[in-house]
C-alpha cells in the first residue's frame, strides 16, 4: 500500500538529485532510504526509477508517482494546518496568490478591514504566483486568487469584484497628455513600458494594439510601479495601468491618464477559489467584503 513516506521520497528523490541528499533531507541514513525504495517497487511490482551510475532516473511508472506526490503532499499538508489550527481554536490561514502586479496595492485596502473584523484569521499574500495561479489552486498553495484575466475550469469559481479601466500614462509635457484619448498609431513612435508579463496576456496589446496592426518602437519591462513611472515622468516611454492606481501616482508626479480608444478598455479584477472551499465562512466574507469596498464606477 502506498503511504505519504513513500510519496515523499519520491518527491525529494527528484527535487534533491541524489539519495544522499534526499535522505538527509528527510532525515534518514541512506542505507534506510534505500531498503524503503527497494521495498516499495518489490510492492509494487515495478521499478520507479533507473540506476545510470550513481544517477537515478524516473521511469514512467515514477514520473506518474511524481505527479501524484506533487499533487497530494500539499493537499494533506493543508489538512494538517487547518486541523491544527482547529485544534488551538483558531479559524484558519486564507492564503491568497496575486496574478497581476497593481493588484496589490489595490489588495491592501481590501486585507486591513479584513483583518479587523477577522481577528482570528491570518492572511497571507503569495506574490509568485503571478503567473501560474491556477496550478497553486489547484495544487492547494493558495485558496483565492487575485486575477484580472480568468481561466475557467472545471472545479474553479470566479468572482468578479471590482472594475476598472485600463489607461495610458504619459508625462504631463508629453503631446498625448491633453487629447481626449489616445489612438494605436499614436504608440508607433513611443517606447512602452510593460510589467514582465506576456505580450498575450497584456491588454494593451490584444485590445489596442494588435487589432489596429500597431506596434511600439520599443517594448521595456520593469518589475516595480514606481521605477516604471518615473521612466515615464522623465519622458522615458509610456506606461499602461489601472485608471485608480494612475491617478493615485499623479497626485504625486508629473504624469496624466490617457483612454486607450475612444471607448476605453474596460476590465475587472476577479477572486479566484476552488469551488469546494466557496462556502467557508471567512473565505466567502473576504470576497464579499472586495466587492462592497470596490463598488468604484469605471472613469
Amino acid at each position: 500500500m502506498l503511504e505519504r513516506i513513500h510519496l515523499s521520497i519520491i518527491q525529494e528523490v527528484e527535487k534533491q538529485g541524489s539519495l544522499t541528499a534526499a535522505a538527509s533531507a528527510l532525515f534518514l541514513t541512506q542505507s534506510a532510504l534505500s531498503h524503503a525504495i527497494k521495498k516499495l517497487e518489490l510492492q509494487l511490482g515495478t521499478d520507479i526509477w533507473l540506476r545510470e551510475g550513481r544517477s537515478l532516473r524516473l521511469t514512467q511508472a515514477g514520473e506518474y508517482l511524481l505527479a501524484v506526490a506533487n499533487r497530494v503532499l500539499p493537499q494533506l499538508a493543508m489538512a494538517e494546518e487547518r486541523m491544527s489550527q482547529y485544534a488551538c481554536g483558531e479559524r484558519g490561514t486564507l492564503r491568497i496568490g496575486m496574478e497581476c502586479h497593481p493588484c496589490y496595492q489595490w489588495l491592501l485596502k481590501v486585507v486591513s478591514p479584513y483583518l479587523a473584523n477577522w481577528p482570528d484569521v491570518d492572511v497571507d499574500v503569495k506574490q509568485k504566483f503571478q503567473f501560474g495561479g491556477i496550478g497553486a489552486l489547484f495544487g492547494y498553495e493558495i485558496d483565492l486568487l487575485v486575477t484580472p484575466d480568468p481561466l475557467y475550469k472545471p472545479g474553479l469559481h470566479f468572482e468578479p469584484v471590482f472594475d476598472y479601466e485600463q489607461v495610458l500614462v504619459v508625462s504631463r509635457k508629453h503631446a498625448l497628455a491633453k487629447v481626449a484619448y489616445a489612438q494605436p498609431a499614436q504608440l508607433g513612435d513611443e517606447v512602452l513600458i510593460t510589467y514582465p508579463v506576456a505580450i498575450d496576456r497584456l491588454d494593451i496589446y490584444n485590445q489596442f494594439l494588435m487589432p489596429a496592426g500597431i506596434s511600439p518602437q520599443r517594448h521595456k519591462t520593469i518589475e516595480t510601479t514606481d521605477i516604471m513611472l518615473q521612466m515615464v515622468e522623465s519622458g522615458r516611454g509610456v506606461a499602461a495601468l489601472p485608471r485608480w492606481l494612475a491617478e493615485e501616482y499623479a497626485e504625486k508626479m508629473d504624469v496624466v491618464a490617457v483612454r486607450l480608444g475612444r471607448q476605453g478598455i474596460a476590465k475587472q479584477i476577479f477572486l479566484g477559489a476552488r469551488e469546494a472551499d466557496v462556502d467557508i465562512d471567512y473565505l466567502k466574507a473576504f470576497v464579499e467584503l472586495a466587492r462592497h469596498l470596490s463598488l468604484v464606477p469605471i472613469n
